[in-house]
């Protein structure tokens, strides 16, 4: 039976890609981001696209591709697009899909519809949290919310260098599952990927 996994963060720069690029790897899936705001020349998706190295996953293109790197409603603002989730068709896949959101679950779409109006009750949601000052409150407020929607937290990924401390805090507080830790490495290539995939416990 096929799954969809939300990947989203606890903030913007926190990994998500990376991690999305893992989560396909590791379930041979495919890749859908709905919506890219800046870096066009060079995306997520190529950026996922460039680090998958199994010939299963497919990288479908976005709905909304916009030009400056800032929340989406701003950046649509600008290219004068008007954002509406009901216009956001996911892709047509017999594969398990790997959705990467855009920073966290808060950012406005529009003047009422967030990235949480993006997720559906089936999907499995990945949070990404990333250590720095006031990242505990930021993570589990992100999983507090999922929670209060009803949707389903499949787990969270650290990103970046280890802090016990602070993992041990979320997990012991949110009770969530730990999927595992992608450190701060020098560079990602598809054979650093490959070995995440196989580490982290993501389906």
């Amino acid at each position: 039976m096929k799954q969809t996994y939300f990947i989203t963060g606890i903030s913007t720069d926190v990994g998500k890609t990376i991690a999305s690029a893992i989560c396909v790897e590791a379930l041979q899936a495919d890749y859908w981001k709905p919506i890219q705001a800046g870096e066009l020349e060079y995306s997520d998706t190529d950026k996922v696209k460039e680090l998958v190295s199994n010939k299963k996953s497919k990288f479908h293109s976005g709905a909304y591709n916009l030009t400056a790197p800032m929340s989406p409603h701003a950046a649509a603002k600008i290219d004068d697009v008007i954002i509406s989730s009901e216009k956001i068709k996911r892709p047509s896949t017999k594969n398990n899909l790997v959705i990467e959101g855009a920073g966290g679950l808060l950012v406005p779409l529009n003047d009422k519809e967030t990235i949480l109006d993006l997720i559906k009750p089936k999907d499995k949601v990945i949070v990404i949290s990333r250590h720095y000052l006031g990242s505990i409150n930021h993570t589990l407020l992100t999983l507090e919310l999922l929670k209060q929607k009803n949707l389903k937290v499949h787990g969270v990924i650290f990103s970046g260098n280890e802090n016990e401390e602070t993992e041990n805090i979320i997990q012991k507080i949110s009770g969530v599952k730990i999927l595992g830790r992608i450190d701060e490495e020098p560079y990602f290539d598809t054979s650093v990927i490959k070995e995440y995939a196989e580490r982290l416990n993501i389906a």
